[in-house]
């Protein structure tokens, strides 16, 4: 939140209102409603809201419950296992981290939003405030939606407690999140400004946020008026990019470089620090969890430490077994291994998908021409430890000794293809290493997606990273509006957004320009090839492993239909209820007062 220029960082608690003041002289001890008519106090409930979101996106178990259990992920060797990761014996005892925090939020925006009217600043830095304020208590709503259905709906500040709750209609919960995301879009400034820097909201994040609630809102109901509303604003946010400093970075990699962060394809994000002031971040001290740190890049990354060993072999039962020395120890590059979910690489052995694993065969199909994969992907280790093995050494087939060269000789190779000879050749050539083709990927060793990874923390490799979490790129739009597009029966116009992107993935650095002009060329697509599972596998390349994929299966009523299909682990016990995620018990046990809370059905 260092992005913010505050005189007073309140902290807020739903109700109760406490709060311990950061830097002020005489901290107080209540947030009274007055504070809420001074800009210190409104953007000290902003900011707590901004916070409040950071407490969630890029942490363990919410990014688990985003993510687990969908057609992209299967468990890791390290998961803990658990019905995040197969729906079996789900319900409100274990899910629903963030159903207070959102409630806490909308809570706080309602005060900002009663007594910041009263503000006493130029009408255009106090419609700025409202706005962010809107806009935020629009994405709690949208998340609260998509996630629980029919939730409380709350627009007024709250200063009694109370011990009954009612859920309202989730068209009604709509109705206010759309015009939230419409008021938001017309007052926030084109490109971000102070105090509200880096990447807050701005007017092109509202309006693409509204398009994705109009969209999911017109895959419930089948709204045709929706469907187009969201195609026009698409369009609309990638006509106007330049007004809004976006754009693609040619080389789809870039994306995820540090240095871009904060660049043109980026449009919000929640932002970290290791500055005390700003965060909960302690320089060397290895934290594993907590409120507000962003760990992404971990959860998907197996211990190569640990289990490369150079003379690992296939046991009699067709898996790879670690074996001999590593010459990989932990570093900032490669990251901390956590190994909670891995990329889905299940291989059907029958029915409709025999012979296939998601990731290899569905999703990233064209791995030749399209980038994507080899830019999401970790799959060469260089040695970055010295370790020497011998002719004799057990389970060595090489007949061979050898020293790894730190910096240059290759640990760890791990193919998209089968390799004859592997794990400890390449055909009849010894390799230093150990080569794991697709068929000896398991629970343990699986390409490790680096996105996210943060090499800035040097020898403090165990650190969480304090890169932001991006929550929406601009590449998104183009997702968006072309689904949009499809739904409103325009699949040329779906084919022409879709081509973008993909074309986009086609280049390389590496490749001379007549090999780009060709590659574009190859990853075209035409109307007749859109559908709605070509955009779902579209996501996945382009938006793997950030923190919407279930939502996505969700809105798209695709749930069910493709879990069953490609997760091996969820397909058994997914149910149609589970669209809906379970009602936290704790609310259910608080509602004391009135009508019981109800629970979602199947739970």
């Amino acid at each position: 939140m260092k992005k913010f220029q505050l005189t007073i960082i309140a902290c807020f608690t739903f109700i109760a209102f406490g709060c311990e003041s950061v830097l002020v002289e005489e901290p107080q001890s209540q947030i009274v409603p007055s504070l809420f008519n001074t800009s210190a106090g409104v953007l000290g409930g902003i900011a707590g809201v901004y916070n409040d979101i950071r407490s969630q996106w890029g942490t363990e178990g919410f990014s688990t419950e985003m993510q687990a259990g969908t057609d992209e992920y299967i468990q890791g060797s390290s998961s803990g296992g658990g019905p995040a990761h197969t729906y079996n014996g789900l319900n409100g005892t274990n899910f629903g981290s963030a159903w207070g925090i959102a409630f806490t939020d909308i809570n706080t925006l309602n005060g900002v939003l009663k007594f910041g009217e009263e503000l006493k600043d130029p009408e255009t830095v106090k419609k700025q405030y409202l706005a962010q304020a809107k806009f935020l208590r629009g994405f709690w709503y949208f998340y609260l939606v998509q996630t629980w259905g029919d939730v409380p709906l709350h627009t007024e500040f709250i200063t009694s407690a109370s011990q009954a709750a009612k859920r309202d209609p989730a068209s009604e919960v709509y109705k206010q999140i759309i015009k939230d995301f419409t008021e938001a879009a017309a007052d926030l400034p084109n490109t971000p400004t102070a105090p509200f820097l880096g990447k807050a909201a701005t007017k092109a994040v509202a309006k693409f946020f509204l398009a994705k609630a109009l969209l999911t809102r017109g895959w419930l109901t089948d709204n045709q008026a929706d469907y187009a509303e969201a195609a026009k604003i698409s369009s609309e946010i990638i006509a106007e990019k330049g007004t809004y400093g976006l754009d693609l970075w040619q080389d789809f990699g870039d994306a995820f470089v540090p240095a871009n962060d904060y660049g043109k394809e980026t449009m919000f994000v929640s932002d970290h620090s290791n500055d005390a002031k700003y965060g909960y971040y302690t320089v060397g001290g290895g934290a594993s969890g907590g409120a507000a740190l962003n760990l992404t890049p971990w959860f998907t990354n197996w211990n190569y430490p640990s289990l490369s060993g150079v003379n690992s072999y296939i046991n009699a039962a067709g898996l790879l077994v670690n074996s001999g020395p590593s010459g990989m120890v932990r570093d900032a590059f490669y990251g901390r291994p956590y190994s909670r979910i891995r990329p889905n690489s299940h291989k059907w052995t029958s029915g409709e998908n025999a012979g296939k694993n998601y990731i290899l065969d569905q999703a990233f199909v064209k791995r030749d021409i399209d980038s994507r994969f080899s830019n999401s992907f970790y799959t060469v280790y260089i040695a970055n430890t010295t370790s020497s093995y011998t002719a004799t050494t057990a389970n060595n087939s090489r007949g061979i000794g050898n020293t790894l060269r730190p910096g240059l000789d290759t640990v760890v190779w791990i193919t998209d293809f089968e390799v004859p000879g592997a794990p400890q050749f390449i055909g009849s050539q010894p390799f230093k290493g150990i080569v794991v083709p697709p068929s000896l990927w398991k629970n343990d060793i699986f390409p490790a997606l680096k996105k996210f990874m943060d090499p800035s923390r040097g020898s403090n490799f165990n650190d969480p990273s304090t890169r932001p979490v991006v929550l929406t790129r601009f590449s998104e739009v183009y997702l968006i509006g072309a689904e949009a597009y499809l739904q409103s029966g325009d699949k040329q116009k779906a084919a022409e957004l879709l081509n973008v992107i993909r074309q986009r993935a086609a280049f390389r650095k590496t490749n001379t320009a007549a090999q780009n002009t060709a590659a574009s060329e190859a990853m075209k697509i035409t109307a007749n090839d859109v559908t709605i599972d070509f955009i779902l596998d579209e996501r996945t390349r382009e938006l793997h492993g950030e923190w919407m994929r279930h939502d996505d299966l969700v809105r798209t009523k695709s749930l069910v239909r493709r879990i069953k299909a490609w997760n091996p682990e969820a397909g058994p016990f997914i149910k149609d209820f589970h669209v809906l995620r379970p009602i936290p018990q704790s609310q259910i046990d608080r509602t004391v007062e009135g009508p019981k809370f109800p629970q979602n059905t199947g739970y």
